[in-house]
């Protein structure tokens, strides 16, 4: 190919020009850099949010174990305010938790909880709130939908319909003996 004089001048500006290089590397590696980091950041708030969750709940489930909920005749309104007290700093108190309460006459039929998600990934909705009485065996159990933010990464994350995280929270105990000794 022949290229005129004032054409190879032209290009070879180009050849030792180093104007804007870093620049142009920056460019590139950036997209994938801050959506590593994202997901990082995503991934670490499910940890913190899981981890605030889980404190909650076994801060208000004490109020089961020692029988001051069945002295006070809680509601499940107002075990579910307890709960948001104790979490409301990271996780909103809305239809995104649910809280499920069971009694058991042991440890072995506590075993067999109904599931919280259905085949297609969404929540049963079957919570119950029966707080037992003294020498009981109590699971609290608390779910609540998390968003997952980061694309792609976030989907690897997601346990639930519409790319969402169920995250989970229970505890397990045998209420105190408020009402006098247990009777076995």
């Amino acid at each position: 190919m022949f290229l005129l004089p004032h054409t190879m001048l032209f290009l070879s500006r180009f050849r030792k020009n180093q104007d804007g290089v870093a620049a142009l590397e920056f460019a590139l590696v950036a997209l994938p850099f801050f959506l590593l980091l994202y997901a990082v950041l995503d991934v670490s708030l499910i940890f913190f949010a899981s981890t605030t969750l889980e404190n909650g709940i076994v801060s208000a489930a004490r109020q089961i174990r020692t029988g001051q909920a069945q002295a006070a005749n809680m509601s499940e309104e107002e075990f579910r305010a307890l709960v948001c007290g104790e979490i409301d700093m990271l996780l909103a108190c809305d239809t995104r938790l649910a809280i499920d309460v069971r009694t058991f006459n042991g440890w072995g039929p506590a075993q067999n909880l109904p599931a919280a998600l259905d085949a297609n990934g969404n929540l049963t909705g079957n919570m119950n709130f029966d707080p037992g009485g003294a020498g009981d065996v109590v699971v609290v159990r608390a779910f609540y939908t998390w968003p997952m933010m980061t694309p792609t990464v976030g989907d690897q994350f997601s346990n639930m319909a519409g790319g969402m995280r169920l995250l989970e929270a229970s505890i397990a105990f045998r209420n105190e003996p408020f009402n006098g000794p247990i009777q076995n």
